[in-house]
């Protein structure tokens, strides 16, 4: 099991940066909330689905409301600010470097509320990797256009801090229990908030095409049923700190996604980006010397 486990990361990254993919799909033929609305119920029918068929131990009161909670800020505040921004013009390059601050406050979170030591040497791995998806996706930036507003920065400001939030909530309430039953309550709470979300600002038009369907059934499948339940493993059985960290692997990844199948430019400069962010992962997330990882 612990041999298995070693490839989680790697494909979590992969997975997280494929999200991209169906948001670009999906952004002209549905409103974001409402999009986020109709993805969230759905995995969480299919959560509800799997705990049956897996005979998951269901969640007791307290633990389907920190779940919940989790969910609120992990998938309602943080993919709905992501998504409302985008929609609204802002660069996803942007978004995508403010999203980027993410690991370090999450691992200012961490020493807070979970008591984590993050030692001098993660700290530079931290610096380190947020350094290497600047360089990534500086390219990116050079054409701001009308997008950026002060209501844009704000919605994407607010989606790394619930994205921070989140996972700290997750960690230190909802990690106790049954992972698929978690889960489930989880894509609850970001289903609630998406839902008000649509009610009280879109009109919650949708254009049911080909594109639309690719992406919510990629979206859903892959990144809401996939990459969640592998991140939810690492946020039980790792620290938070270098849990994070692994986001800054994301911009390359995607990078390097745009580049083979849509012959987006990839320069030097982003190589050695990437190769900078691989070098701050491997910091942050070193072990002491004469450690050894937990056995499963």
């Amino acid at each position: 099991m612990q041999n298995l486990k070693r490839f989680i990361p790697a494909s979590f990254v992969v997975l997280w940066a494929t999200g991209f993919i169906g948001a670009r799909y999906a952004m002209p033929w549905a409103e974001p909330f409402t999009f986020l609305a109709i993805r969230f119920v759905i995995a969480a029918i299919l959560f509800a689905g799997l705990a049956v068929l897996l005979g998951s131990a269901h969640a007791t009161r307290e633990e389907a409301l920190h779940a919940t909670m989790a969910g609120v800020l992990m998938h309602g505040v943080y993919l709905g600010a992501v998504f409302w921004a985008i929609h609204r013009g802002m660069p996803a390059g942007l978004s995508a470097l403010i999203v980027g601050l993410q690991p370090l406050i999450t691992a200012v979170l961490a020493g807070r509320f979970l008591g984590e030591a993050i030692l001098p040497r993660h700290w530079a791995g931290l610096g380190v990797g947020l350094l290497g998806v600047v360089i990534v996706l500086w390219p990116k930036l050079g054409a701001l256009g009308g997008g950026v507003t002060p209501a844009t920065l704000t919605a994407s400001l607010v989606s790394v801090l619930g994205m921070s939030a989140g996972t700290i909530w997750q960690k230190r309430y909802a990690s106790g229990g049954d992972l698929v039953s978690a889960t489930m309550w989880q894509y609850v709470g970001g289903s609630a908030v998406m839902i008000l979300g649509s009610l009280a600002f879109e009109t919650r038009a949708v254009t049911v095409n080909g594109e639309l369907i690719f992406a919510m059934a990629w979206l859903v499948l892959v990144l809401s049923v996939g990459a969640i339940f592998l991140l939810m493993v690492m946020i039980r059985d790792g620290e938070m700190s270098k849990v994070a960290s692994l986001f800054y692997l994301v911009p390359a990844v995607t990078a390097l996604i745009a580049w083979a199948l849509f012959d987006e430019r990839l320069n030097l400069l982003q190589i050695a980006g990437m190769a900078i962010a691989t070098m701050g992962v491997a910091l942050a997330t070193a072990r002491p010397a004469g450690t050894q990882p937990a056995k499963a």
